[in-house]
């Protein structure tokens, strides 16, 4: 798993990298009350806003970690954003793509790194 500076954490799955927000930024954020996901299918960049979130606290803009195609959103969200909230690094994954250049993700930090990073 590895961690961005914007709180968003990677997990590879097969030749999938699923994507969510850190329970740090879920915390960050309080109770997360909209998520706006992005459509299957759309390609992305790197930085590029894929996801709006609200929380009673502010909105945030979930960006894409590298480049690729959206495969699939975690479409339980829409209903029910405060799954993030309850489980940010498990069921409150945001969306999955497929990486069109995965040694984009050599860039980030492992967990140890972003323990000390959140401090």
């Amino acid at each position: 798993m590895k961690f961005t500076e914007e709180h968003e954490w990677l997990r590879v799955e097969d030749d999938v990298v699923v994507v969510g927000i850190t329970e740090h930024a879920a915390e960050q954020l309080g109770d997360i009350v909209f998520v706006e996901l992005p459509s299957v299918g759309t390609e992305v960049v790197k930085d590029d806003e894929v996801v709006v979130i609200e929380s009673v606290k502010a909105a945030s803009d979930i960006l894409a970690p590298i480049d690729g195609e959206i495969t699939e959103v975690n479409d339980v969200l829409t209903d029910e954003p405060s799954k993030v909230n309850d489980d940010a690094m498990g069921d409150g994954w945001m969306f999955k793509m497929k990486a069109s250049d995965a040694t984009q993700m050599d860039d980030y930090m492992d967990e140890a790194a972003y323990k000390k990073f959140v401090g």
